[in-house]
Protein backbone atom coordinates (compact mmCIF):
# COMPACT_ATOMS: atom_id res chain seq x y z
CA UNK A 1 0.00 0.00 0.00
CA UNK A 2 2.91 2.72 0.68
CA UNK A 3 2.77 5.95 2.42
CA UNK A 4 -0.63 6.53 0.94
CA UNK A 5 -2.53 4.57 3.44
CA UNK A 6 -4.46 7.41 4.56
CA UNK A 7 -4.67 9.80 2.17
CA UNK A 8 -8.00 10.27 1.72
CA UNK A 9 -8.12 10.45 5.29
CA UNK A 10 -5.80 13.22 5.67
CA UNK A 11 -7.96 14.86 2.61
CA UNK A 12 -11.45 14.88 5.15
CA UNK A 13 -9.05 15.77 8.37
CA UNK A 14 -7.87 19.04 6.38
CA UNK A 15 -11.17 20.50 5.27
CA UNK A 16 -12.73 19.39 8.08
CA UNK A 17 -10.15 21.20 9.79
CA UNK A 18 -10.05 24.41 7.63
CA UNK A 19 -14.01 24.17 7.56
CA UNK A 20 -14.08 24.47 11.47
CA UNK A 21 -11.10 27.67 11.30
CA UNK A 22 -13.28 28.95 9.25
CA UNK A 23 -16.47 28.92 10.84
CA UNK A 24 -14.49 29.83 14.30
CA UNK A 25 -13.16 33.06 12.38
CA UNK A 26 -16.65 34.47 10.82
CA UNK A 27 -18.76 33.72 14.05
CA UNK A 28 -16.20 35.15 16.37
CA UNK A 29 -15.64 31.45 18.28
CA UNK A 30 -12.53 29.67 19.49
CA UNK A 31 -11.29 26.51 18.88
CA UNK A 32 -11.03 23.98 21.55
CA UNK A 33 -9.42 20.83 22.95
CA UNK A 34 -12.51 18.98 22.87
CA UNK A 35 -11.31 16.65 25.74
CA UNK A 36 -9.22 19.45 27.95
CA UNK A 37 -11.07 19.22 30.92
CA UNK A 38 -10.56 15.60 31.48
CA UNK A 39 -8.39 13.57 30.13
CA UNK A 40 -7.56 14.63 26.45
CA UNK A 41 -7.64 12.35 23.86
CA UNK A 42 -3.89 13.29 22.27
CA UNK A 43 -2.83 11.71 25.81
CA UNK A 44 -5.44 9.31 26.18
CA UNK A 45 -5.25 7.40 22.36
CA UNK A 46 -1.72 7.20 22.21
CA UNK A 47 -1.62 5.78 25.38
CA UNK A 48 -4.47 3.04 24.20
CA UNK A 49 -2.20 2.31 21.05
CA UNK A 50 0.86 1.88 23.21
CA UNK A 51 -0.64 -0.08 25.28
CA UNK A 52 -2.15 -2.53 22.02
CA UNK A 53 1.49 -2.72 20.65
CA UNK A 54 2.61 -4.13 23.44
CA UNK A 55 -0.12 -6.94 23.70
CA UNK A 56 1.02 -7.31 20.34
CA UNK A 57 4.40 -7.61 20.45
CA UNK A 58 4.26 -9.88 23.78
CA UNK A 59 1.60 -11.88 22.33
CA UNK A 60 4.19 -13.02 19.27
CA UNK A 61 6.85 -13.18 21.60
CA UNK A 62 5.02 -15.93 23.40
CA UNK A 63 3.96 -17.72 20.05
CA UNK A 64 7.63 -17.87 19.16
CA UNK A 65 8.55 -19.27 22.68
CA UNK A 66 5.97 -21.58 22.59
CA UNK A 67 7.46 -23.08 18.79
CA UNK A 68 10.90 -23.07 19.84
CA UNK A 69 10.51 -24.65 23.65
CA UNK A 70 12.88 -22.27 24.70
CA UNK A 71 13.86 -18.64 25.77
CA UNK A 72 17.23 -18.95 24.30
CA UNK A 73 17.61 -16.77 20.79
CA UNK A 74 14.12 -15.31 21.57
CA UNK A 75 14.14 -11.64 22.87
CA UNK A 76 11.03 -9.03 22.99
CA UNK A 77 13.41 -6.98 21.91
CA UNK A 78 13.79 -8.85 17.98
CA UNK A 79 10.43 -9.73 18.14
CA UNK A 80 9.78 -6.05 18.31
CA UNK A 81 12.57 -4.98 15.68
CA UNK A 82 10.56 -7.52 13.45
CA UNK A 83 6.96 -6.44 14.07
CA UNK A 84 7.62 -2.81 13.93
CA UNK A 85 9.47 -1.83 11.27
CA UNK A 86 9.48 1.72 9.34
CA UNK A 87 6.76 1.06 7.25
CA UNK A 88 4.25 -0.30 10.18
CA UNK A 89 5.58 2.70 12.61
CA UNK A 90 4.23 5.35 9.80
CA UNK A 91 1.63 3.41 9.09
CA UNK A 92 0.34 3.71 12.92
CA UNK A 93 1.40 7.15 13.48
CA UNK A 94 -0.40 8.20 10.16
CA UNK A 95 -3.54 7.01 10.90
CA UNK A 96 -3.80 7.92 14.12
CA UNK A 97 -3.11 11.90 13.32
CA UNK A 98 -5.45 11.68 10.33
CA UNK A 99 -7.90 10.73 12.92
CA UNK A 100 -7.25 13.20 15.57
CA UNK A 101 -7.16 16.28 13.17
CA UNK A 102 -10.65 14.60 12.00
CA UNK A 103 -11.91 14.26 15.49
CA UNK A 104 -10.80 17.59 16.85
CA UNK A 105 -12.52 19.26 13.96
CA UNK A 106 -15.58 17.56 14.29
CA UNK A 107 -16.05 18.39 17.97
CA UNK A 108 -15.47 21.41 17.56
CA UNK A 109 -17.72 22.01 14.69
CA UNK A 110 -20.43 20.18 16.42
CA UNK A 111 -19.94 22.88 19.20
CA UNK A 112 -20.57 25.55 16.88
CA UNK A 113 -24.09 24.66 15.62
CA UNK A 114 -25.88 26.80 18.00
CA UNK A 115 -24.29 29.65 16.60
CA UNK A 116 -24.44 29.63 13.14
CA UNK A 117 -28.54 28.58 13.56
CA UNK A 118 -31.07 28.73 16.16
CA UNK A 119 -33.17 25.82 14.22
CA UNK A 120 -34.27 23.05 15.88
CA UNK A 121 -35.84 20.42 14.39
CA UNK A 122 -36.78 18.31 17.20
CA UNK A 123 -40.61 18.66 16.67
CA UNK A 124 -40.83 17.69 12.96
CA UNK A 125 -38.37 14.92 13.56
CA UNK A 126 -40.94 13.55 16.90
CA UNK A 127 -43.67 13.99 14.12
CA UNK A 128 -41.83 11.13 11.81
CA UNK A 129 -41.33 8.98 14.59
CA UNK A 130 -44.87 9.06 15.57
CA UNK A 131 -45.90 8.34 11.92
CA UNK A 132 -43.42 5.72 11.58
CA UNK A 133 -44.67 3.83 14.90
CA UNK A 134 -47.74 4.00 14.19
CA UNK A 135 -49.20 6.77 16.34
CA UNK A 136 -46.40 6.08 19.49
CA UNK A 137 -43.41 7.72 20.68
CA UNK A 138 -40.77 5.15 20.33
CA UNK A 139 -39.16 6.26 23.08
CA UNK A 140 -42.38 5.75 25.65
CA UNK A 141 -43.09 2.33 23.88
CA UNK A 142 -39.88 1.03 24.60
CA UNK A 143 -40.46 2.10 28.46
CA UNK A 144 -43.53 0.44 28.84
CA UNK A 145 -42.19 -2.69 26.68
CA UNK A 146 -38.85 -2.97 28.61
CA UNK A 147 -39.69 -1.45 32.12
CA UNK A 148 -37.52 1.12 33.91
CA UNK A 149 -35.81 -0.49 35.95
CA UNK A 150 -33.06 -3.15 34.79
CA UNK A 151 -33.50 -2.43 31.19
CA UNK A 152 -32.36 1.24 31.97
CA UNK A 153 -29.01 0.33 33.49
CA UNK A 154 -28.54 -1.92 30.23
CA UNK A 155 -29.09 0.67 28.05
CA UNK A 156 -26.86 3.04 30.17
CA UNK A 157 -24.37 0.12 29.94
CA UNK A 158 -24.55 -0.54 26.13
CA UNK A 159 -24.49 3.53 25.19
CA UNK A 160 -21.62 4.24 27.72
CA UNK A 161 -19.82 1.34 26.63
CA UNK A 162 -19.79 2.11 23.17
CA UNK A 163 -17.65 5.72 24.37
CA UNK A 164 -14.53 3.07 24.91
CA UNK A 165 -14.94 1.34 21.88
CA UNK A 166 -13.90 3.35 19.69
CA UNK A 167 -10.55 4.27 20.56
CA UNK A 168 -10.48 0.77 21.25
CA UNK A 169 -11.09 -0.31 18.15
CA UNK A 170 -8.53 2.09 16.42
CA UNK A 171 -5.70 0.71 18.25
CA UNK A 172 -6.65 -2.58 16.85
CA UNK A 173 -6.84 -1.25 13.38
CA UNK A 174 -3.95 0.84 14.03
CA UNK A 175 -1.76 -1.81 15.64
CA UNK A 176 -3.10 -5.33 14.72
CA UNK A 177 -3.81 -5.37 11.01
CA UNK A 178 0.41 -5.04 10.67
CA UNK A 179 -0.13 -2.10 7.30
CA UNK A 180 -3.42 -3.66 6.62
CA UNK A 181 -5.58 -2.41 3.54
CA UNK A 182 -8.94 -2.52 6.22
CA UNK A 183 -6.97 -0.69 9.24
CA UNK A 184 -6.66 2.18 6.55
CA UNK A 185 -10.39 1.47 5.12
CA UNK A 186 -11.64 0.99 8.65
CA UNK A 187 -9.94 4.62 10.25
CA UNK A 188 -10.55 6.08 6.73
CA UNK A 189 -14.61 5.09 6.76
CA UNK A 190 -14.97 6.56 10.59
CA UNK A 191 -13.34 10.02 9.70
CA UNK A 192 -16.08 9.70 6.61
CA UNK A 193 -18.57 9.48 9.45
CA UNK A 194 -17.59 12.04 11.61
CA UNK A 195 -17.60 14.40 8.04
CA UNK A 196 -20.69 13.74 7.17
CA UNK A 197 -22.43 13.74 10.37
CA UNK A 198 -20.98 16.92 11.51
CA UNK A 199 -22.97 18.23 7.85
CA UNK A 200 -26.43 16.59 8.73
CA UNK A 201 -25.99 18.31 12.36
CA UNK A 202 -26.14 21.42 10.14
CA UNK A 203 -28.78 20.42 7.94
CA UNK A 204 -31.05 19.39 10.37
CA UNK A 205 -29.97 21.01 13.97
CA UNK A 206 -31.69 18.91 17.02
CA UNK A 207 -30.94 17.92 20.66
CA UNK A 208 -32.97 14.84 20.99
CA UNK A 209 -35.73 13.77 23.31
CA UNK A 210 -34.05 13.95 26.47
CA UNK A 211 -33.24 17.29 26.08
CA UNK A 212 -36.55 18.21 24.01
CA UNK A 213 -39.45 16.19 25.73
CA UNK A 214 -37.54 15.46 28.96
CA UNK A 215 -40.99 14.34 30.44
CA UNK A 216 -41.06 11.06 28.64
CA UNK A 217 -37.49 9.76 30.83
CA UNK A 218 -38.89 11.58 34.22
CA UNK A 219 -39.80 8.14 35.18
CA UNK A 220 -35.80 6.46 34.80
CA UNK A 221 -34.32 6.07 37.51
CA UNK A 222 -30.67 7.91 37.64
CA UNK A 223 -27.30 5.90 36.24
CA UNK A 224 -24.25 6.75 35.08
CA UNK A 225 -25.97 7.87 31.90
CA UNK A 226 -27.80 10.62 33.69
CA UNK A 227 -24.81 12.14 34.77
CA UNK A 228 -23.38 12.21 31.18
CA UNK A 229 -26.52 14.00 29.77
CA UNK A 230 -26.90 16.71 33.05
CA UNK A 231 -22.82 17.28 31.82
CA UNK A 232 -23.83 18.08 28.39
CA UNK A 233 -26.62 20.10 28.98
CA UNK A 234 -24.18 21.90 31.69
CA UNK A 235 -21.55 22.48 29.16
CA UNK A 236 -23.99 23.88 26.16
CA UNK A 237 -25.16 26.36 28.79
CA UNK A 238 -21.78 27.53 29.74
CA UNK A 239 -20.84 27.64 25.79
CA UNK A 240 -23.91 29.47 24.88
CA UNK A 241 -23.72 31.82 28.00
CA UNK A 242 -19.91 32.72 26.48
CA UNK A 243 -17.83 30.48 24.59
CA UNK A 244 -14.13 32.53 25.27
CA UNK A 245 -15.38 32.29 28.85
CA UNK A 246 -15.10 28.38 29.53
CA UNK A 247 -12.93 25.87 27.92
CA UNK A 248 -16.10 23.87 27.25
CA UNK A 249 -17.57 22.88 23.84
CA UNK A 250 -21.10 21.84 23.08
CA UNK A 251 -21.81 18.51 22.32
CA UNK A 252 -25.34 18.33 21.72
CA UNK A 253 -26.68 16.96 18.27
CA UNK A 254 -28.98 14.33 17.44
CA UNK A 255 -29.72 13.84 13.66
CA UNK A 256 -28.17 11.64 12.71
CA UNK A 257 -26.90 9.18 15.39
CA UNK A 258 -23.09 8.33 14.99
CA UNK A 259 -23.39 5.91 17.52
CA UNK A 260 -25.14 4.37 15.36
CA UNK A 261 -23.40 4.84 11.77
CA UNK A 262 -19.56 4.30 13.27
CA UNK A 263 -21.31 0.99 14.99
CA UNK A 264 -22.46 0.17 11.64
CA UNK A 265 -19.09 1.34 9.92
CA UNK A 266 -17.81 -1.99 12.89
CA UNK A 267 -19.80 -4.43 11.87
CA UNK A 268 -19.30 -3.73 7.92
CA UNK A 269 -15.62 -4.01 8.60
CA UNK A 270 -15.72 -7.12 10.69
CA UNK A 271 -18.02 -9.05 8.17
CA UNK A 272 -15.74 -8.30 5.07
CA UNK A 273 -12.55 -8.98 7.08
CA UNK A 274 -14.16 -12.17 7.89
CA UNK A 275 -13.28 -12.23 11.36
CA UNK A 276 -14.35 -15.00 13.90
CA UNK A 277 -18.07 -15.90 14.24
CA UNK A 278 -18.52 -14.91 17.65
CA UNK A 279 -17.14 -11.37 16.93
CA UNK A 280 -19.04 -10.73 13.95
CA UNK A 281 -22.21 -11.76 15.84
CA UNK A 282 -21.05 -9.74 18.95
CA UNK A 283 -20.39 -6.71 17.19
CA UNK A 284 -24.46 -6.87 15.18
CA UNK A 285 -25.58 -7.67 18.43
CA UNK A 286 -24.42 -4.74 20.05
CA UNK A 287 -25.62 -2.81 17.03
CA UNK A 288 -28.78 -3.61 17.58
CA UNK A 289 -28.52 -3.01 21.23
CA UNK A 290 -27.38 0.50 20.43
CA UNK A 291 -30.10 1.44 18.61
CA UNK A 292 -32.27 0.47 21.27
CA UNK A 293 -30.40 2.30 23.58
CA UNK A 294 -30.10 5.49 21.86
CA UNK A 295 -33.82 5.60 21.81
CA UNK A 296 -34.70 4.44 25.04
CA UNK A 297 -32.51 6.95 26.96
CA UNK A 298 -33.69 9.53 24.25
CA UNK A 299 -29.88 10.55 22.93
CA UNK A 300 -31.95 10.32 19.40
CA UNK A 301 -34.76 10.18 17.40
CA UNK A 302 -35.79 6.50 15.90
CA UNK A 303 -35.26 9.20 12.32
CA UNK A 304 -32.15 9.83 13.87
CA UNK A 305 -31.42 6.07 13.90
CA UNK A 306 -32.02 5.35 10.48
CA UNK A 307 -30.12 8.24 9.05
CA UNK A 308 -27.41 6.36 11.15
CA UNK A 309 -27.28 3.81 9.18
CA UNK A 310 -27.18 5.58 5.96
CA UNK A 311 -24.20 7.32 7.09
CA UNK A 312 -22.24 4.60 8.55
CA UNK A 313 -23.31 2.66 5.52
CA UNK A 314 -21.89 5.26 2.98
CA UNK A 315 -19.17 5.59 5.19
CA UNK A 316 -17.96 2.43 4.55
CA UNK A 317 -18.60 2.76 0.75
CA UNK A 318 -16.85 6.46 0.28
CA UNK A 319 -13.84 4.80 2.00
CA UNK A 320 -13.43 1.92 -0.26
CA UNK A 321 -13.38 3.82 -2.97
CA UNK A 322 -10.77 6.05 -2.14
CA UNK A 323 -8.68 3.47 -0.08
CA UNK A 324 -8.97 1.51 -3.14
CA UNK A 325 -10.38 -1.65 -1.66
CA UNK A 326 -12.89 -3.97 -3.36
CA UNK A 327 -16.13 -4.22 -2.31
CA UNK A 328 -15.94 -7.77 -0.99
CA UNK A 329 -15.20 -10.10 1.82
CA UNK A 330 -11.44 -11.67 1.84
CA UNK A 331 -11.37 -15.11 0.37
CA UNK A 332 -10.36 -16.80 3.88
CA UNK A 333 -11.53 -16.53 6.84
CA UNK A 334 -9.44 -14.01 9.58
CA UNK A 335 -7.56 -16.34 12.57
CA UNK A 336 -5.36 -15.13 15.55
CA UNK A 337 -3.19 -17.46 14.90
CA UNK A 338 -2.73 -15.76 11.44
CA UNK A 339 -2.38 -12.46 12.49
CA UNK A 340 -0.16 -13.78 15.30
CA UNK A 341 2.47 -15.67 13.24
CA UNK A 342 5.56 -13.45 12.55
CA UNK A 343 7.02 -15.67 10.76
CA UNK A 344 4.34 -14.81 7.87
CA UNK A 345 5.85 -12.28 5.53
CA UNK A 346 3.61 -9.39 5.48
CA UNK A 347 2.23 -8.54 2.17
CA UNK A 348 0.66 -12.33 2.42
CA UNK A 349 -1.33 -10.78 5.53
CA UNK A 350 -3.04 -8.68 3.12
CA UNK A 351 -5.18 -10.60 0.88
CA UNK A 352 -6.20 -7.28 -0.83
CA UNK A 353 -2.43 -6.49 -1.78
CA UNK A 354 -2.79 -7.51 -5.15
CA UNK A 355 -5.91 -5.08 -6.18
CA UNK A 356 -3.98 -1.99 -5.49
Amino acid sequence: MGRRDFGAAAVVAVVMALTAALVAWTHHLPLRDPDGASLPTWFRLPVIVASAVLLDVLARWALVVRRNRTFIGTSVRSVLVERWNRDQIWFTLTGLVTWYVAYVAFRNLKSFVPFVTDRIADPELARIDRVLWLGHDPAVLLHDVLGTSWANWVMAAVYLIWIGLVPASLAIALVWTRRSAYGAWYVTAVSVDWCLGVVLYYVLPSLGPTYSRPEWFASLPRTPNSEVRDMLLTDRIKVLAGPWDTGAVQTIAAFASLHVAVMLTICLTVTVMRLPLTIRVASWTFLALTCVATVYLGWHFFVDVLAGFVVGAAAFVIAARATGNPLRRRHEPWTFRAALDVSAPAPEADPLAGHR
